[in-house]
Parts: structure tokens; C-alpha cells; sequence
């Protein structure tokens, strides 16, 4: 049976490129799911479903975690350039603010905030855990993809109210998911950031 994750020469993710885009999709679209589940418990009944707004954060999912799918198989045959890929969290930032109204509302309600929000702590703190760039630049941007992470966990409570404050059930485990969901984007975004492996003689 094959391995279809690992990073060996002969794996099917490092032979066939489209494979681990379409494997890192799958994966990018599961997380961006969990992210609008985490917006449907701040909002509570105010929240609501329209095409736009799952497009607007599956597709960015979506095309994030084709990215950076791709970016690991391109490593692996030494493309120079592969960690450009790991800029693709951007997406969730452009997508939202493509709605009518969306801008407007940014400069004069801070309305979106959020999405730029995930969108720098997940390119920050990938490329803080990778190994491009220099080792300063890089603990910079750790240390604000940690600030922004522990800031949209504060929002929590701030947001929801009591119903979510962090000594109840439910506002620990909203938090909870927050904090995660976003270091667990931070790790996957990292495997994008790094360049490619020496020739080996």
C-alpha cells in the first residue's frame, strides 16, 4: 500500500502534484468549514447561510490548501520558488472583502477585520515556523502570528457575551476551537515555507 503523505521521492504526493493540490484542498475546504462553524457559535441566531458567505470561506480554503499542497510537492523536485504558495491564506482576506459592501463596511465598522485577521496569522506564523528568511525575521512573525491567535481567542467572550465566557462549557471549547483551529492552520501553512532540498551527488 502507498503512502500518500509522506515526503519520500517515490511517494504518489511527490510524483503526482495535482494529487497533493487536491489532498491539500480536501484538507483546506474541512478547515475553513470548522472556522464558519466557529463564526455560527459567536454569532448565534444572527447568523446566517447564503452561497456567498460559504463561498467565501470554503473557496479560500480551498485554494489555501491546494497551495500549500502543491507547494510540498514542488519542494520535493526542488522548485526554487514553491514557497511563494505559502502566501495563498490570502485568500480568505480577498474573498471577503470582494462582497458588496464589504470594504465600506472594514473602514467604517471594522466589519471583516477577522478574515485579515486569520489571513496574516496564518502566512506570519507559516512563514515563522519555516525555513526561509532570516531567523529574526522569522520569530517576528511567529511572535505576531501568536498575538493575533491569542487576540481572536480573547474575542470569544468579548463577542458572544456570557453564554461564551471561558468559565462555561461552551465558551471554553469556542475558544478552544479559535485558538486551534488557527495553530493547526499555522503548521499546515509552514510546509510551504521552506526551500528546496540540496541535490544529493
Amino acid at each position: 500500500m502507498h503512502d500518500v503523505t509522506g515526503s519520500a521521492a517515490g511517494s504518489p504526493v511527490v510524483r503526482h502534484p495535482a494529487l497533493a493540490a487536491a489532498l491539500g484542498a480536501l484538507i483546506g475546504v474541512t478547515w475553513a468549514a470548522a472556522l464558519r462553524a466557529y463564526m455560527v457559535v459567536l454569532a448565534d441566531t444572527a447568523s446566517a447561510f447564503s452561497w456567498w458567505t460559504i463561498g467565501a470561506v470554503l473557496l479560500p480554503g480551498a485554494i489555501a490548501g491546494g497551495c500549500i499542497g502543491l507547494a510540498h510537492a514542488l519542494h520535493a523536485r526542488r522548485a526554487r520558488r514553491a514557497w511563494l504558495l505559502g502566501f495563498a491564506p490570502i485568500a480568505f482576506a480577498l474573498l471577503a472583502m470582494l462582497e458588496p459592501g464589504a470594504l465600506e463596511a472594514l473602514l467604517t465598522a471594522g466589519l471583516g477585520g477577522g478574515a485579515i485577521g486569520v489571513a496574516l496569522a496564518l502566512v506570519l506564523g507559516g512563514f515563522g515556523l519555516g525555513s526561509i528568511g532570516s531567523r529574526a525575521g522569522r520569530v517576528v512573525g511567529l511572535g505576531l502570528a501568536l498575538l493575533l491567535t491569542a487576540g481572536v481567542a480573547a474575542t470569544v467572550p468579548l463577542i458572544g457575551g456570557s453564554d461564551l465566557a471561558l468559565s462555561t462549557p461552551k465558551g471554553a471549547w469556542a475558544t478552544a476551537l479559535a485558538a486551534g483551529l488557527l495553530l493547526c492552520g499555522i503548521l499546515g501553512t509552514a510546509i510551504a515555507f521552506r526551500p528546496p532540498p540540496p541535490m544529493i551527488r
